[in-house]
């Protein structure tokens, strides 16, 4: 099997082998170049000790010598290039103590997490498969090299990441791997939360978002996203609804676009229904106020993740929002728009929609039908760019003071009233009109 490689990376392997050491492209570039797919980067792995690759290369950066890696630069593009090695002892469930260089390639594959990772080319040996990775890749199976628990126990974070590969590859998980992470799944707990929040993310801005049920199937989710498992747990007993508030919400993520706030926001849009559930006379389950409880519950859990504020917030915005349904006149959609923030549209269409189409089919053509209304209402609104916020009014607080207003938190107060106006009346926007309602108003807060 001949890969094409990347010139420069082709020239890095050809500068190492004129020295007299090997050297391959290693890991996940030569397995996305056998599924047809465009690696994202090249790494390299070679016999060459670090200070040897040094000496060969002019610009290199130390980016992890103490573990063999050198990033070699040509014409200011970075390939890491790592010498063979063998991990030490693994004291944290993460990170080696120490590795030890080897001349021989089949120890440094051996010691990756996945076969379809442990596969190896240069142009002169081709494809080195020690592991049946090309086999797995050609079946579709997520497979450790070796005893699968081992490799767990090394890495904790090699769990969540066999579930995000079968998210991005679409394949299926071995029987003793899913095992051993059954058994072992407490031990992502000792992996940081910013590790856990990349591979999260991965997983859900895949083409297969629903996999985040293999990591709870294997008990991963209990670890690090327990209010999931609660989810799961939790019945709907309500005609808009036909599964358990988990089980919806896997369905929903994969009607959401994949983009990470969205798929975020997807997943735990429903995430406090088990706290507000309650069941009526009739035996139906009610879920009252679960937005604005889960908007706080979902920033709670965003924090503990890591997530960054930006990101944090949006999600807790379109959470918080996700079942406002206005009636549908310009006017009440124009509130709606001012209320939420115009920073939510049109994201907030794209997570009420699947939302929807994870719910019962009962009235979900009414559901849709409303749905496209206020879409369309609100595309009509922002074509004729009415204002909507007070930075859109004709006027500002100085126009108010110029004509006579006293500063202070009246002028605030006043733009609010203005904005008011125009929310019901866009024609109304106009700097003569809006001075004229300001001038026949409290006139007592003007200055003599």
């Amino acid at each position: 099997m001949r890969i094409e490689l990347p010139e420069k990376a082709a020239y890095i392997i050809q500068e190492l082998e004129r020295h007299g050491y090997e050297a391959y492209a290693v890991g996940g570039c030569v397995r996305d170049s056998v599924l047809g797919r465009v690696p994202q980067d090249w790494d390299i792995t070679t016999s060459a000790r670090p200070g040897e690759v040094k000496a060969i290369f002019g610009h290199t950066i130390d980016t992890g010598i103490a573990h063999g890696t050198v990033t070699v630069m040509v014409d200011h593009e970075g390939f890491e290039v790592t010498t063979y090695r063998i991990d030490g002892e693994y004291e944290d469930a993460r990170h080696p103590k120490e590795v030890i260089f080897t001349p021989l390639l089949r120890e440094d594959l051996r010691r990756r997490d996945f076969t379809i990772n442990a596969m190896a080319y240069n142009d002169a040996d081709g494809l080195v498969d020690l592991f049946g990775g090309l086999s797995d890749l050609r079946q579709g199976v997520i497979r450790c090299v070796g005893d699968p628990a081992e490799r767990f126990t090394e890495d904790a974070l090699r769990m969540l990441r066999a579930v995000r590969f079968a998210a991005q590859l679409d394949f299926q998980m071995e029987r003793r791997t899913k095992e051993a992470i059954r058994t072992l799944s407490g031990n992502l707990a000792r992996v940081s939360a910013e590790r856990i929040q990349a591979e999260l993310v991965k997983l859900l801005v895949s083409d297969h978002p629903e996999q985040i049920a293999l990591a709870y199937e294997t008990g991963l989710t209990e670890v690090f996203l327990p209010e999931f498992d609660e989810m799961m747990r939790t019945e709907q007993n309500n005609p808009h609804h036909c599964y358990t508030v988990g089980e919806h919400t896997i369905k929903a993520l994969t009607g959401v676009p994949a983009d990470k706030v969205l798929r975020l926001a997807v997943l735990l849009h429903d995430v406090a229904k088990p706290l507000c559930r309650s069941v009526d006379a009739q035996g139906v389950d009610h879920f009252y106020g679960h937005p604005e409880r889960g908007s706080e519950l979902a920033g709670q859990i965003l924090r503990r993740l890591k997530y960054d504020n930006d990101t944090t917030g949006r999600v807790r915005a379109l959470i918080r929002w996700h079942d406002d349904n206005p009636p549908l006149t310009d006017r009440a959609v124009r509130r709606a728009i001012s209320r939420i923030g115009t920073e939510q549209y049109p994201g907030l269409f794209a997570v009420k929609r699947a939302d929807l189409l994870a719910q019962s089919d009962y009235q979900r053509a009414e559901k849709l039908a409303y749905l496209s209304s206020y879409e369309a209402a609100w595309n009509r609104i922002m074509e004729q760019d009415e204002c909507l916020t007070i930075k859109q009014l004709a006027v500002n607080g100085q126009d108010l003071i110029a004509a006579g207003m006293r500063p202070g938190k009246e002028i605030g107060e006043m733009l609010k009233r203005l904005l008011e106006i125009v929310l019901d009346a866009p024609e109304k926007n106009t700097r003569e009109q809006l001075l004229t309602f300001v001038m026949n108003e409290n006139p007592f807060t003007y200055d003599e």
